[in-house]
């Protein structure tokens, strides 16, 4: 097979452009809006400049680009390594990537909540904790105190301390951390609801039933420990019920199933 009867490409050739195609397509789409792709765009213009110099033998400039090289690669590095460092941290906590190297940061996820949800019930200190999954929770993110902190049993507990400023409204978790405190949540409107549910169970609820989001609740009133999915409420859960709930829910297993089955649905016609 040839492109008008002269570059000879195979069907590996085709395999090759469209995995560099969505390779490309999959790096634009995790930095767009960020710092990085202003870097890789300002890093390609100097490519194909230098391309152009090699190309026209001007060997002044090229000589200048040679020795410039490793001083530009280095400089980069040095000055935006924060930028640099958020970009591999997309790529490991995306959940293809992590269906294939392993789960410790989901362990770890797991292992600090129900130690902190356990605790919680116990006190019978109220707490409404919400992970994002598949669909975004930037809205309530944004509604809430910024926190970005590593998931911890103790940060947990002391954000839902009575006398905390942050107790009220919902905590959520995104990629693994704790993204923010104080959230609103949509309360659901659902009249079938029983009576005794309050306001934090019927804000799960009413997230739940927006977004694909899993949520976690501790009654201030009994202690009790519920998960909600879907608009369906399970209450009384033990630690170790809690645990199979999380790990079902956040497995990457789940959520690249639940990803393939949103983009089916979107593409379907109405």
């Amino acid at each position: 097979m040839s492109i008008f009867g002269v570059i000879p490409i195979e069907l590996i050739d085709l395999i090759e452009i469209a995995l560099v195609s969505f390779i490309l397509f999959r790096l634009y789409y995790m930095m767009r809006g960020t710092l990085v792709w202003s870097i890789l765009a300002g890093a390609l213009a100097l490519f194909v400049l230098q391309l152009i110099v090699q190309l026209t033998d001007m060997k002044i400039l090229s000589a200048m680009f040679g020795a410039l090289s490793d001083v530009y690669l280095l400089g980069a590095i040095v000055v935006f390594h924060p930028e640099i460092r958020r970009l591999l941290r997309m790529i490991v906590q995306n959940p293809l990537v992590r269906r294939f190297f392993g789960s410790d940061a989901q362990e770890v996820e797991i292992t600090e909540t129900v130690a902190a949800v356990t605790e919680m019930s116990r006190q019978k200190i109220g707490a409404l904790i919400a992970f994002q999954r598949v669909e975004g929770l930037r809205v309530y993110i944004e509604s809430g105190q910024q926190v970005h902190a590593d998931m911890s049993r103790d940060l947990l507990t002391t954000i839902f301390y009575g006398k905390n400023p942050l107790h009220d409204g919902a905590v959520v978790v995104a990629n693994g951390r704790i993204a923010a405190a104080r959230c609103i949540l949509p309360v659901s409107k659902n009249r079938s609801l029983d009576p005794a549910f309050g306001t934090r169970h019927r804000a799960a609820i009413g997230l739940s039933e927006e977004t694909d989001a899993f949520l976690v609740v501790v009654s201030e009133e009994s202690g009790r420990i519920s998960a909600v999915e879907g608009g369906e409420i399970t209450s009384g859960l033990t630690p170790a019920a809690l645990r199979a709930r999380l790990n079902k829910a956040l497995s990457p297993a789940t959520l690249s199933f639940e990803s393939g089955a949103s983009a089916a649905a979107e593409a379907a016609p109405a």
